[in-house]
């Protein structure tokens, strides 16, 4: 063996030396570190970081409240990094995985906020700001069970009067979203899809504005099918529930104008709030 080839493997063996020596010296971090280096990330917004850190946790403590509260940070930190999708899913895991958990109401109500967040352009929608085509309002929906098991399964929840507030706000939208397709509809003298829409209000979104309006298009939509009967019934329903409104004599003369005006109205309220 030459001189040159012993030096080599000398310096290959002190190589290897020195890197178990420094793996033998790198600190086996605890479950309580790991998730304190974690939320010092997260403090900082360091979103990407903090969840590569929970992840680490959970896969080295896959048991124990760190673990568990680690689940908890992972759902937060998707949502505060603007991954509703990632959000929605690990809150669904966690409920699948702790339904019993003391926080999974936490899980119900991020679900709701990430449902919420999903789509920028959501309430642009529902409230009629682009084209009134017929809309799936499957997210909205999604966002509305959420917010209703946090309040329904969790009454004494910090998160039930929040999520009370934005199921109604949810629902209110949803009437509204099917009221902007009727008056779509109405636009064009398909008044069987009109009344069609109408009754979807009526006897989904009952609790809401969109009543009154939803009533005053069935009165005018059948009215102009010749169903008089119908159009008939559906004015003492309106004349039972809102004996103010202008719609009992106003649709006698110039029906459409008003059934307009008074859907834009509606809409414009829903863009205020």
């Amino acid at each position: 063996m030459s001189g040159k080839f012993r030096i080599l493997l000398v310096l290959a063996a002190v190589a290897l030396a020195a890197c178990s020596s420094a793996k033998k010296e790198e600190p086996d971090l605890t479950a309580e570190e790991m998730y304190a280096a974690a939320k010092l990330s997260m403090s900082r917004n360091g979103w990407e970081r903090a969840l590569t850190q929970l992840r680490e946790l959970i896969a080295k403590y896959p048991y124990g409240k760190h673990a568990e509260q680690a689940q908890l940070d992972e759902i937060y930190v998707h949502y505060r990094n603007n991954s509703p999708g990632l959000c929605i899913a690990a809150a669904e895991r966690f409920i699948k995985e702790h339904p019993t958990h003391e926080a999974v109401d936490y899980a119900y109500y991020a679900k709701g906020l990430a449902n919420y967040q999903e789509d920028d352009s959501l309430f642009g929608r529902l409230t009629g700001r682009d084209d009134l085509s017929d809309r799936d309002a499957t997210i909205t929906r999604d966002a509305l069970d959420a917010f209703t098991d946090v309040y329904t399964l969790f009454p004494e929840s910090r998160y039930a009067a929040d999520s009370r507030a934005r199921a109604r706000r949810l629902t209110e939208s949803l009437a509204r979203h099917e009221l902007a397709v009727a008056a779509y509809y109405l636009s064009r003298n398909a008044h069987v899809a009109v009344v069609n829409r109408a009754k979807g209000v009526v006897e989904n979104y009952a609790t809401t504005p969109a009543l009154e309006h939803a009533l005053a298009l069935m009165i005018f939509s059948y009215r102009q099918m010749g169903l008089s009967e119908l159009s008939e019934s559906a004015k003492r329903v309106l004349a039972l529930s809102f004996p103010q409104s202008e719609y009992l004599s106003g649709l006698d003369r110039g029906g459409r104008e008003l059934l307009t005006r008074g859907l834009a109205d509606l809409a414009a309220a829903g863009k205020q709030r």
